[in-house]
């Protein structure tokens, strides 16, 4: 098949391995992917990855022994789990927490920048006919942004400061008004602060910060997120750490105990609340896509996903 593989480089192959069918697994033929902050990262030797990147996509299951899957237009959660009779994380329900999981395009797993991938059963969530592939496709950052709501209790009245005017920094402003709150995004890109003020999205530039936050939702994708974003919280407030970077930066710590503020790191979340949120029309990130590009001007597609003004690339197989 036709596939983008990081071996040390990004390149484009016309020939890579299809993926083979496995006993509770599925083949998704992919229809539509999206380049994340992660897969710059892993380019930049995150988590040392080989293979096919990509973990974002809305696909059509080809291949699997569960009939009712077959032919279905799905989004996949991208961790899989051991399994494993005696995992403790699987068999309480936290699969995605499992130390021997692989993860879809991050670890162990080919992902999403290929015409085919596989994924298990159960981590398909077939994709409402109401929701398009462009829709479909920004499913798992918005489910990424509603972990938050599993972790902590977060009051609509806490002043809530998204540190990051990005891709993720968007989609988590995005997923928290359609909740009910009141985000302000904070970043340091007059453009993108224009284009998401023009979404409805209460913006700031970083130059202009004057009060501290009782929540701070680091999505800046940089080491200095983490240190600005303990600058700028309020003693027994609470930054999420959402950022994921290949680089590592000297922190002072002592703040967080000063102040005693409260650090929650904060990755992937469960599928459905994005799909029903997507489904009912309460989050309509299609504003972010600056871009498409085939499989095969992979290359083309990364560069312009480095872009500081860009936010959503997609790829299509």
């Amino acid at each position: 098949m036709r596939a983008l593989e990081f071996n040390g480089q990004l390149t484009f192959r016309s020939d890579y391995p299809n993926p083979v069918v496995a006993v509770g697994e599925s083949i998704v033929r992919v229809r539509l992917a999206g380049i994340c902050g992660t897969d710059l990262e892993l380019a930049r030797g995150y988590m040392r990855f080989h293979g096919v990147p990509g973990h974002e996509f809305v696909g059509e299951v080809v291949q699997t022994e569960n009939l009712s899957l077959l032919g279905r237009r799905v989004v996949g959660e991208i961790n899989a789990g051991c399994g494993r009779a005696e995992c403790r994380w699987c068999r309480g329900a936290m699969a995605r927490h499992c130390p021997n999981r692989t993860v879809l395009g991050i670890q162990g797993r080919d992902g999403a920048f290929a015409e085919m991938l596989r994924l298990p059963d159960d981590n398909l969530i077939v994709v409402p006919s109401a929701i398009p592939d462009e829709l479909a496709v920004f499913t798992e950052p918005i489910a990424a942004a509603f972990e938050i709501f599993e972790q902590i209790n977060l009051g609509r009245d806490r002043a809530i400061a998204v540190l990051g005017d990005g891709r993720l920094g968007a989609t988590v402003a995005l997923t928290l008004r359609s909740e009910g709150y009141l985000p302000i995004v904070i970043g340091r890109h007059e453009k993108k602060l224009d284009r998401m003020a023009a979404m409805g999205l209460k913006t700031l530039r970083e130059s202009e910060i004057g009060d501290k936050f009782e929540v701070v939702v680091d999505c800046t994708g940089s080491p200095s997120g983490m240190r600005r974003s303990i600058e700028i919280a309020e003693p027994r407030g609470t930054i999420i750490l959402k950022s994921t970077v290949a680089a590592t930066a000297e922190i002072n710590l002592t703040p967080l105990v000063i102040n005693e503020i409260n650090l929650v790191g904060s990755r992937c979340g469960r599928f459905a609340p994005a799909v029903d949120a997507l489904a009912a029309g309460r989050i309509d990130p299609r504003p972010l896509i600056d871009g498409e590009f085939p499989l095969d001007q992979g290359r083309e597609a990364f560069v312009a996903a480095q872009n500081p003004t860009t936010f959503k690339i997609l790829l299509r197989p």
